[in-house]
């Protein structure tokens, strides 16, 4: 089996875990606590993070992680050349307010790009993994892990994109840049999953105007990735990691093509 492969399965196993962690204290209930940002947490954002460091420890000793609760607490490692990336809970309002929408990202970073990604979203019983080395995207279920469907990003259709935005997080210059590309549809979702659906085909492009950290895109960027989307910054390059305090700028991630007309609506 390719090393890719092997490591994939082992991350997948990781956030499926953690997703039914996550789960399991939805239905028992739990407290909300506020960050120094102002961002909401919960005992399961916690819990999460802590299966998947110890997974991480076992399946890959010595490579550094950055998790998004522990930077909270200003723990970050050094990192070098090859460091995870993991949001054990992306879209903790979506959690919080009841909806479903939320999942658990983990993705492995070499020389600033994403090279493996997983999507989790328990709550769907939805799972999205990208190896982009072997240009592999797959969605499998969470409830027995296959069978799996293969991803390819789509052609835009005729009738114009379908774009998928923020439902927490939007921003006049994404108003401003969805009006530009003359977007036929429009779909507001939380986390992650944005990502997921371009790969999936049942989206063309995502724009992102507000503030994202790395840990929120890396898993959802190598999905897009691996099934022959791209991940930019409004400049074209592609959106690297490792970046000072982990924050992004403004991208926009697309499936196929755009026949230069996105182009123009980022300028």
């Amino acid at each position: 089996m390719h090393e890719g492969t092997t490591m994939l399965e082992g991350l997948l196993r990781a956030a499926v875990a953690a997703g039914a962690e996550i789960e399991r204290i939805r239905a028992q209930g739990f407290e909300v606590r506020s960050k120094a940002d102002a961002s909401p947490v919960t005992l399961a954002d916690q819990a999460a993070e802590a299966l998947i460091l110890a997974r991480l420890a076992e399946l890959a000793p010595g490579v550094p992680v950055v998790a998004e609760e522990a930077a909270a607490a200003g723990v970050l490692p050094a990192i070098g050349t090859r460091f995870f990336l993991v949001d054990p809970l992306d879209g903790t309002r979506e959690f919080v307010a009841g909806r479903n929408e939320y999942t658990v990202n983990i993705a492995l970073i070499e020389h600033g790009a994403p090279v493996l990604g997983v999507v989790v979203a328990p709550a769907l019983g939805r799972a999205f993994a990208g190896d982009v080395a072997t240009r592999l995207a797959f969605e499998a279920t969470t409830a027995d892990g296959g069978p799996r469907r293969v991803l390819r990003v789509r052609r835009p259709p005729a009738e114009g994109l379908v774009a998928v935005a923020s439902r927490s997080h939007g921003t006049p210059e994404t108003e401003a840049w969805l009006r530009a590309a003359q977007v036929g549809e429009r779909v507001s979702i939380g986390s992650s999953l944005k990502f997921c659906l371009l790969a999936a085909a049942e989206a063309d492009v995502y724009p992102r105007f507000g503030p994202t950290m790395e840990w929120d895109t890396a898993a959802g960027h190598a999905v897009v990735l691996a099934a022959g989307g791209s991940v930019s910054e409004l400049d074209g390059r592609p959106l690297r990691y490792g970046k000072p305090g982990f924050r992004n700028p403004a991208f926009v991630a697309r499936g196929a093509s755009m026949q230069g007309e996105m182009r123009g609506a980022s300028h």
